[in-house]
């Protein structure tokens, strides 16, 4: 695979002197995984990350300027991300007067929910600490990220902006980073790779790992500051979405009013917002973001998939390690 054809986030091509400098006194791991491309993870400030992605988060901190109604979505990779960015638009659309069926006007209709709220180290910040935000003139401003909580709390310096963050099964999380990149090197999924990503999993030298940090970090953040930092399960989203939508709208501040409830906008969006409808859209059938074709984003979204690839020996030895490292922590999968 030529370099050009790798995802941004991966290549080292764009990396400031000053971060190769630092890059090189950092814990590095070639990850079991590493794809044919040979692509080292360093660690950041507890995390992993591709050198490129790095050069994001330090732009990030070293930039951003956040404004008090800005929203940030946040999840681990892999964890509802694209959902969580559907529904958060939907939302706020609804002020806008855009109708689900608004064929003309709706940004789900015309935009992949990625390229409408943007990743902040991979997108707004992947080439310099001072992008042009010019295109969010409109409030509140929505982002997205797969930084742990701590990296990102360290720079909105208290502001009041609310973080929302997505919750994963870390099980389901793992087949559907699997998927995800043989998707991206355009080969069938194999157990080699499966296998691979779970020895990662397990020793948390993985993008963005350890998981249980990363997700311990956001849970701690929710804990601490209930007004500004929501933390959400993505399988209570599938099993109860009416209620976990209203919720989301009650903390992003734009609530369902009665005569909405009534009318059905709720059940509308949720609707709008389906694996079943998002994947069907044409915008989501034949465009591309950056290398990425839109429909990557999209497989099953299934609660327990899992079930259908993990052996019994991976199913207890991920249970193991994910129950000693939350215990005492008051989560539980």
């Amino acid at each position: 695979m030529d370099l050009k054809e790798l995802p941004a986030n991966v290549r080292d091509d764009k990396i400031s002197e000053e971060t190769k400098s630092l890059i090189s006194s950092l814990p590095s791991s070639l990850p079991s995984h590493a794809d044919s491309q040979g692509m080292k993870l360093c660690k950041y400030q507890g995390c992993w990350y591709y050198p490129n992605t790095l050069q994001g988060v330090i732009n990030f901190q070293r930039g951003f300027q956040p404004q008090d109604t800005d929203i940030i979505l946040a999840s681990f990779p892999k964890s509802g991300t694209t959902w969580l960015k559907a529904l958060t638009v939907a939302l706020f659309e609804r002020s806008n007067n855009h109708s689900s069926s608004d064929d003309q006007h709706h940004p789900l209709l015309s935009d992949n929910p990625h390229g409408i709220v943007p990743f902040l180290e991979t997108d707004m910040f992947h080439e310099s600490s001072s992008p042009d935000l010019a295109k969010f003139s409109s409030f509140p401003r929505l982002f997205s990220t797969h930084m742990p909580f701590h990296t990102l709390h360290e720079t909105l310096k208290g502001s009041p902006c609310k973080i929302v963050y997505m919750c994963r099964d870390v099980k389901d999380t793992l087949i559907s980073w699997w998927f995800f990149r043989s998707a991206i090197q355009k080969i069938e999924p194999d157990r080699s790779m499966l296998e691979s990503l779970f020895k990662s999993f397990c020793n948390g030298t993985m993008y963005y790992g350890p998981f249980w940090e990363h997700v311990l970090s956001y849970w701690r953040g929710s804990l601490e500051d209930p007004k500004h930092v929501l933390f959400m399960r993505y399988e209570k989203m599938k099993a109860k979405p009416y209620d976990q939508i209203k919720r989301l709208a009650d903390f992003l501040g734009c609530p369902f009013t009665k005569e909405e409830e009534e009318n059905g906008s709720v059940d509308g969006i949720l609707e709008f917002c389906s694996l079943r409808n998002l994947s069907s859209l044409e915008v989501n059938q034949t465009r591309k973001k950056k290398t990425m074709d839109h429909k990557n984003y999209f497989r099953k979204g299934e609660v327990g998939d899992w079930k259908n690839y993990l052996t019994p020996e991976m199913e207890n030895k991920i249970d193991m390690i994910i129950q000693e490292r939350l215990q005492g922590s008051g989560l539980k999968f």
